[in-house]
């Protein structure tokens, strides 16, 4: 933005100084006068009657005094005043040399302003925080751009080296290159949808309205029980109507997404999942809960980061995109919700998922049990 040139605020503090002096000086000038012009007699009288001096005279004698005296305080305001409010000015000189280096692209400088809190060392903290989100986010984001373009690199590489050997070699079947390159334009397919739908996450572009967690359970239940009597794995839900304000079609991609890896990264025979609802006050809660490997908490706390599939977690049959717990914490974010993943004791995860409760009727607190076995 442009702006026109004025004044700083370092010479704006001077002057209001200066002038509150003044104007001090000048009203304890005028409350003198009125002193000497309505309260005092016509002369002043000596105790032996020597002398005598009318009020004119003092008042002659006391002006060129008080002339002195102001432009003494004028100075003395400009002078005290100037370092005064440079002294005072001093964190907020800080403060800008850090916003000119992050706005330069340096992000890991920190004021880190010492001494006791007040508003400059307020807001030093604040931008210090600030400063330490927008660093984070931003490797973040360096992070994801390289692992998306590696992952949608590594399928039009096959893809380009299934046409070269079918140019080359003319014997090959047909059908068998059709199919393999199908099941490579299906995978380049859904990274690129799950790509746009972390997006579109992240950017909070969405409708929200009523959507009731419970329902969203069981329609992801039903919907992926065919791949849980595939693996073997049995889903059970339960719990209450959770009533919340968000994107309908959002918050079922987080539950599918929750489901289907409790099915995919579960024991090789005899699993089971756990998809529960729960109301507080303030907060419903969705969690879905899975048998599996023991996981170690430094493998959990990964998992949610884009392309961190966690090697000990891959079914050999299914490996995922890397991008189905990435897709639920941005979800929940956006809904400004929390999420927390919990390595369970006897093996397996246990994910969380809490969103801010929209207000209940009696009749919506309503216990309604499903249990769908496979």
């Amino acid at each position: 933005m442009d702006r026109q040139p004025g004044l700083s605020v370092r010479l704006k503090l001077t002057l209001s100084y200066a002038g509150f002096i003044m104007v001090v000086g000048v009203l304890l000038f005028v409350a003198v006068c009125v002193f000497y012009l309505w309260f005092l007699p016509d002369g002043l009288i000596s105790t032996d009657g020597s002398f005598w001096i009318d009020r004119s005279a003092l008042l002659r004698a006391f002006v060129p005094f008080v002339t002195v005296v102001m432009a003494f305080l004028l100075t003395f305001g400009l002078v005290g005043g100037w370092l005064l409010a440079g002294w005072m000015l001093t964190p907020l000189t800080r403060i800008t040399a850090a916003t000119r280096m992050a706005a330069n692209g340096s992000l890991s400088h920190r004021i880190r302003l010492p001494g006791r809190s007040d508003e400059f060392r307020e807001l030093a903290d604040v931008f210090d925080t600030m400063l330490a989100r927008l660093e984070a986010h931003v490797a973040e984001q360096r992070r994801f751009a390289a692992n998306a373009s590696h992952e949608l690199r590594t399928p039009l590489a096959i893809t380009q080296t299934l046409l070269d050997v079918a140019r080359t070699d003319r014997d090959r079947d047909a059908d068998e290159l059709v199919e393999r390159l199908h099941a490579v334009n299906t995978r380049a397919i859904d990274l690129t949808e799950a790509l746009l739908l972390l997006s579109r996450a992240d950017q909070r572009s969405f409708t929200r309205e009523q959507v009731d967690l419970s329902l969203l359970a069981e329609e992801a239940t039903e919907t992926l029980l065919p791949l849980a009597e595939k693996h073997g794995v049995t889903l059970q839900t339960s719990g209450d109507l959770t009533r919340t304000i968000g994107s309908h079609a959002l918050l079922l991609q987080l539950t599918m997404n929750l489901v289907h890896n409790a099915i995919v990264h579960n024991l090789p025979e005899r699993g089971a999942a756990w998809v529960t609802t729960r109301v507080y006050p303030d907060t419903v809660v969705l969690t879905v809960e899975n048998t599996g490997e023991i996981l170690t908490p430094p493998l959990v706390s990964t998992l949610v980061e884009p392309f961190q599939r966690g090697t000990e977690r891959i079914r050999t049959h299914h490996a995922g995109i890397g991008l189905g717990l990435a897709i639920v914490n941005s979800i929940t974010r956006a809904h400004a919700g929390t999420l927390t993943l919990t390595a369970r004791a006897d093996g397996g995860l246990c994910v969380t998922v809490g969103l801010p409760a929209r207000s209940q009727t009696p009749d919506s607190m309503a216990i309604s049990r499903r249990n769908v076995d496979s």
